[in-house]
C-alpha cells in the first residue's frame, strides 16, 4: 500500500489553497525544492542534472534562513532539500534543516546518504519529516558502477540508515526513513535483494521508480529503456510488505511512460510549487533550470514575497498559460499528477453531480 501517495499526489488535502487558485487569487506555493549546494560526491549514471556540472556553489545560510522565516509566514508548507548536488555537503545543512522546521515548514531530504552519519542524524532527525536515500543497487559492485563511486560507500550508506533508524526509535521520533531505487538495466536483478536489505535494516519503505529523461541532461543511455517486461517485480516485491515495511513499486508512473500521452494541454501546477537552485535563483519549474523563460528572480537580491508578486513572475505565468506546449515538457514531470488533478477540476467530465 502506498500510504504516503508517492505514486500520486496530495493536493486534495489543501482545499483552501486550491479554492483560492480556482478563484484566480495569486496564491503562495505549498511545496518547494531547494538545492543547498551544487557540488556532489557521486556521479550517477542516470543523473538528470549532470548538465549543471556540479558547480562548487552553495546558498548563503544566513540569507536562506531569513527567506525561510519569510516563506513560512507566507504559507509555504514543505521543502525538499535535494537538487543539483548532495545536500549534506553544505557546511551548515544542520542549521538550515532545523531553522526550516522552526519556521513552520516541514522538511524532507533526498540524499545518497553517504554523509548521513551519527553526528548529522543526531543533530537533524528530530526536524526531518522524511528522508529518502537514493541507493540504486544491492551489492557494492553494482552500486559503485551506477553511482560511479567507490564500493565502500555502499556498506557505509546501509550502516548509516540502520543507525539512524535505531536513533529514531530510541528517541521516539516520528521521522520517516525511506530508500529509493531507480530501476535500470544494471540493477533489475537486485531489486528484490535491496528490498530485503531495506526491510532488514529497519527502513520504512523502498520506492522502486522509473527513469525519466531530463530535457537537458547529457546522459541519454536510458532514454529508450522500457518497463513493460518488468511489471512482474511488483508482485514479487509486494510479498515483502507488512505492517512495518512497504515496497512502493511505481507502476502508475511506469505505465504513463509507456502511454506517452498527457491528459492536459496546459501546465497549471506552477503556482503551487517552486525551485531554488544553489545560486539562489528561483525557478518556476525544475525541468527548465537554466532556461531564462522560467527564471523568476534571486533570493540574494529580493525577498521571496517580492519575487512572487513581481511583474517578472506574471510574465512567466502568462507564457506558461498561453504559449508553453506541454508535449515538449519532461515526461512524468514532478507535477504531472497534480496537473492531471487540476485540469480535471477546470475541465470536469459530464455528469459530475452524480457523485
Amino acid at each position: 500500500m502506498d500510504e504516503f501517495r508517492i505514486d500520486s499526489h496530495k493536493l486534495m488535502y489543501h482545499v483552501g489553497r486550491v479554492s483560492d487558485w480556482l478563484k484566480g487569487d495569486n496564491i503562495y506555493p505549498l511545496y518547494m525544492e531547494v538545492s543547498p549546494i551544487g557540488a556532489c560526491n557521486h556521479r550517477c549514471t542516470y543523473c538528470g542534472l549532470d548538465y549543471m556540472e556540479y558547480q562548487a556553489r552553495s546558498l548563503d545560510a544566513s540569507i536562506l534562513k531569513t527567506r525561510l522565516t519569510e516563506m513560512g509566514r507566507l504559507g509555504l508548507k514543505s521543502i525538499m532539500y535535494a537538487g543539483e548536488g548532495e545536500p549534506f555537503l553544505h557546511k551548515d545543512i544542520a542549521g538550515i534543516i532545523n531553522h526550516t522546521k522552526a519556521s513552520g515548514i516541514d522538511v524532507a531530504i533526498t540524499s545518497n546518504g553517504v554523509l548521513f552519519g551519527r553526528k548529522l542524524f543526531e543533530a537533524t532527525l528530530a526536524s526531518i519529516t522524511w528522508i529518502k536515500v537514493s541507493i540504486n543497487a544491492a551489492t557494492p559492485e553494482t552500486y559503485s558502477k551506477i553511482h560511479r563511486t567507490k564500493p565502500e560507500d555502499f556498506p557505509r550508506v546501509i550502516e548509516n540508515i540502520r543507525e539512524a533508524v535505531k536513533f529514531r526509535e530510541a528517541n521516539k521520533l516520528s521521522s520517516t526513513i525511506g530508500m529509493q531505487m531507480i530501476l535500470l538495466p544494471e540493477n533489475i536483478g537486485e531489486a528484490v535483494l535491496l528490498a530485503r536489505k531495506a526491510k532488514e535494516i529497519g527502513a520504512d519503505y523502498l520506492v522502486i521508480k522509473s527513469y525519466s529523461q531530463h530535457l537537458k541532461s547529457v546522459t541519454r543511455q536510458y532514454e529508450e529503456f522500457k518497463y513493460t517486461d518488468f511489471y512482474y517485480l511488483n508482485d514479487e516485491l509486494r510479498k515483502l510488505s507488512d505492517a512495518k515495511f512497504n515496497v512502493v513499486f511505481r507502476m502508475n508512473a511506469m505505465k504513463k511512460l509507456e502511454e506517452g500521452t498527457k491528459r492536459y494541454d496546459r501546465c497549471m501546477a506552477l503556482p503551487f510549487w517552486s525551485y531554488i537552485d544553489a545560486g539562489g535563483c528561483v525557478w518556476a519549474c525544475s525541468a527548465f533550470l537554466g532556461d531564462e523563460r522560467f527564471l523568476l528572480g534571486n533570493i540574494n537580491e529580493n525577498s521571496f514575497e517580492q519575487i512572487w508578486k513581481s511583474d517578472r513572475r506574471k510574465e512567466v505565468m502568462e507564457f506558461v498559460d498561453k504559449e508553453l506546449d506541454t508535449t515538449e515538457c519532461r515526461r512524468n514531470c514532478r507535477m504531472d499528477e497534480v496537473n492531471r488533478y487540476l485540469w480535471e477540476l477546470k475541465h470536469p467530465s459530464l455528469h459530475v453531480n452524480f457523485i
